[in-house]
């Protein structure tokens, strides 16, 4: 049985599942949609496929580091490495194992739609009025929400960044965009919003904004006690047209996230027999 719980601390107990057993693979996931739809892929082969109970908790990332770190969860599949999740990393990478990358380029900055006249983060002060002075972000504890910061900071700009959610902002932007109206929010690409909304990344001129890996991450002796799964996690890859696909399935259906990513890897039913371990 999956199990979805959503916690705030670590504090609150929601990360140490005490139904949990040795056939039970626990995993920790941002409300980001590249996390949601990973992390529902993998629970739905691991228990489609592989025959484990996944236990599923949603939680802010610099919770989920800590989780992983006191060995209260087993993995996290959407993190975002070497830069954005980089203060996580050095904190708590030394009681973490690195299972490799899923997607190799991550790209987080500021997006306007297409058709707002402006290329860069260094001219957005020219249309500061007309955006409220506003950039609609997401979670606190998310890496380009601090990186964000740093660039208002970077380029002087006259801008205070609004903190909300990830659907909250892109709630903010389907809005925006349906009224043909100017919006600048956080984004980062691998999202479906990149396939349904004409979009552009906002050029960074002075680097505020890395390029990552989204890698696994799990908790110190995870490979040893689940090793097919370690196997698994380390042949799992998505180009960036597979991950669209499933994130775009995702969000458009009305079903639970797991139930469509379990149709969407017997639709793919080819690459998901090659990350199986050889049997």
């Amino acid at each position: 049985m999956n199990k979805i719980k959503t916690i705030t601390s670590v504090f609150a107990a929601g990360l140490i599942s005490a139904a949990a057993t040795a056939d039970t693979v626990k995993i920790a996931y941002p409300n980001w949609s590249e996390g949601i739809a990973m992390t529902n892929l993998v629970a739905a082969i691991l228990e489609d496929e592989m025959g484990y109970d996944v236990d599923l908790t949603q939680a802010d990332p610099g919770v989920i580091y800590a989780a992983l770190a006191d060995g209260d969860q087993d993995l996290l599949l959407d993190a975002w490495l070497p830069n954005t999740h980089a203060d996580y990393w050095d904190q708590y990478g030394d009681q973490l194992e690195n299972l490799g990358t899923t997607f190799g380029y991550g790209v987080t900055g500021l997006v306007v739609p297409a058709y707002m006249d402006v290329e860069s983060i260094e001219d957005l002060n020219d249309i500061a009025d007309e955006l409220d002075n506003k950039i609609t972000g997401i979670g606190m504890g998310a890496g380009i929400t601090k990186n964000t910061n740093i660039a208002i900071d970077e380029y002087d700009l006259d801008f205070t960044q609004v903190n909300s959610s990830g659907p909250a902002m892109t709630a903010a932007l389907a809005n925006a965009i349906e009224n043909e109206a100017p919006i600048v929010v956080t984004g980062w690409k691998p999202h479906w919003m990149f396939g349904r909304f004409d979009l552009k990344v906002l050029t960074d001129p002075r680097g505020v904004f890395p390029i990552d890996g989204l890698r696994k991450v799990s908790r110190v002796g995870f490979s040893e006690d689940y090793p097919d799964v370690a196997d698994f996690l380390k042949n799992f890859s998505l180009t960036e047209d597979q991950l669209l696909s499933l994130m775009l399935a995702i969000d458009e259906s009305d079903d639970d996230a797991l139930d469509v990513a379990s149709d969407w890897a017997r639709d793919n039913s080819p690459l998901v027999e090659s990350w199986l371990p050889r049997r």
